[in-house]
């Protein structure tokens, strides 16, 4: 899968009968036509294969399992056919690709569970693929293309889980650094696209006066046989789950809202890959991982993989009855 590029030059040289006059000379300058193929025309995506878009610039795992994982920006691609973006964040998440893959292959191969796995590897300064496109891809033929793909891809995935499950969950693999003040949360944020005045409220509040159907776990919400205030922050919630595995997150038992303090609650993928912008029932979470402790090295990875891996377990199995291991 390779872009094809015709260039079609026109030179029309019109010269006189006259010794050493140019009477004309039309040069028709150099026109570049890019086609790509068509989406889907790698497919059908089956198990155990890996599949590459235009340039190796999107890169699809297919999975059995109802998980997705998404890493957007943990890319170090730089090809010098694509110009970096000239607004928005271009910060890299740093190892997030890594981190993505190691949570892929220690599902593999501890639980016999294969995840649906979409990896940008393009560097954010030539693609941020959680952005809408305007933002993402600024123009350039190439990483629109590449951002086309991506999410492609992810609604491939989507498509396949919605055949062999009726729920799944979709997760949005990030790194975050220093807040402003220099101070370092070291907790994991969990991203449902409630903004941190709507964390800040009470248990009641959340259960009786929030609309569900705006946070992106609406769909798991719905099945789950415990209130929406539990499913965040209560004993089975993620980040209560992963603080009882070592690492500290917010919202949990612990640290039930921000209070105040920097927080992302969600971005784009969150939002159109989750169940609030389809009322569906795949559901998303945005990770948001500190460095320290999980992105710094391959044995945190590995050690993050594996408590990841019995969360996901145990909150497939409470909130939507799915057996992972079976």
């Amino acid at each position: 899968m390779f872009k094809l590029k015709f260039l079609i030059i026109s030179l029309i040289i019109l010269t006189s009968c006259k010794k050493g006059k140019l009477e004309e000379e039309v040069i028709q300058d150099l026109a570049i036509q890019v086609i790509f193929p068509e989406l889907g025309s790698d497919g059908p995506y089956e198990i155990n294969k890996i599949y590459n878009g235009v340039e190796n610039y999107i890169t699809y795992y297919p999975g059995n399992s109802p998980i997705i994982l998404s890493a957007p920006h943990g890319g170090d691609l730089t090809p010098d056919d694509i110009p970096n973006r000239t607004w928005g964040t271009t910060v890299t998440d740093t190892n997030t690709k890594q981190l993505t893959i190691a949570i892929m292959n220690f599902l593999d191969t501890n639980h016999n569970i294969k995840p649906h796995v979409i990896i940008n590897n393009l560097k954010r300064t030539k693609l941020d693929a959680n952005r809408d496109k305007a933002e993402a891809a600024q123009g350039d033929i190439s990483a629109e293309r590449a951002f086309d793909e991506y999410h492609f891809y992810i609604s491939k995935a989507k498509e396949k889980i919605l055949s062999q499950y009726n729920d799944g969950l979709f997760l949005d693999i990030h790194g975050h650094g220093q807040n402003p003040d220099g101070f370092y949360d070291l907790r994991t944020w969990l991203g449902y696209l409630l903004s941190s005045s709507e964390l800040d409220q009470s248990d009641e509040q959340l259960d009786t006066e929030f609309d569900i159907s705006e946070s992106s776990i609406y769909g798991l919400v719905n099945k789950s046989p415990e209130k929406f205030s539990e499913v965040l922050r209560g004993p089975n919630s993620f980040g209560n789950l992963l603080e009882e595995r070592g690492y500290e997150s917010l919202p949990s038992i612990e640290s039930p809202s921000p209070e105040g303090m920097r927080y992302f609650s969600g971005g784009y993928n969150t939002y159109v890959h989750g169940s609030v912008e389809t009322g569906g029932s795949i559901s998303s979470i945005q990770l948001e991982m500190p460095a320290p402790g999980i992105r710094q090295n391959a044995t945190q990875w590995n050690d993050f993989a594996s408590a990841l891996s019995e969360v996901l377990i145990v909150y497939f199995k409470v909130h939507l009855n799915i057996d992972l291991t079976d």
